[in-house]
C-alpha cells in the first residue's frame, strides 16, 4: 500500500533529492560558460590559473648534426624479423671447476 510520499508508485521525496543533486552537480558547468570569447582576452589577464605556460616558438631547424665522441653504436642492428640471440655470437661457458685434491697418505715405515 501507498504511502503519503508516493503518488503513482514514484516516491516522490527521493525523486526531489534526485532533481536537487541534479542541480547541484549541473549548475555550475551551465553557469561556468560565459566567459570571454574565443577570439578576445582579457585585458587585465595575467596569464594565472588554467592557461599554463608560453609555448617556446617552434625551432627553425631539426637538432641533431655529428654524434657524440661517446656515443657507440650497437653491435648488432635489427631490420627484419630475426631474434638477436641469433645474430650475436655464442658466448664462451666458464671451465668447470676441478674437484678439489685430497693429499695422498703415504704409510710411514719405521
Amino acid at each position: 500500500m501507498p504511502g503519503k510520499s508516493q503518488m503513482g508508485g514514484v516516491d516522490l521525496a527521493g525523486l526531489l533529492y534526485l532533481v536537487a543533486v541534479l542541480v547541484v552537480v549541473f549548475l555550475p558547468l551551465l553557469l561556468g560558460r560565459g566567459g570571454a570569447p574565443p577570439g578576445q582576452s582579457d585585458s587585465d589577464s595575467d596569464d594565472g590559473w588554467g592557461k599554463g605556460p608560453r609555448q617556446p616558438p617552434p625551432p627553425s631547424a631539426p637538432k641533431g648534426g655529428i654524434p657524440l665522441d661517446d656515443a657507440e653504436p650497437a653491435r648488432v642492428r635489427l631490420r627484419d624479423r630475426t631474434r638477436l640471440a641469433d645474430r650475436l655470437p655464442a658466448r664462451n661457458r666458464r671451465p668447470a671447476r676441478e674437484p678439489e685434491r685430497r693429499p695422498v697418505r703415504t704409510p710411514s715405515g719405521k
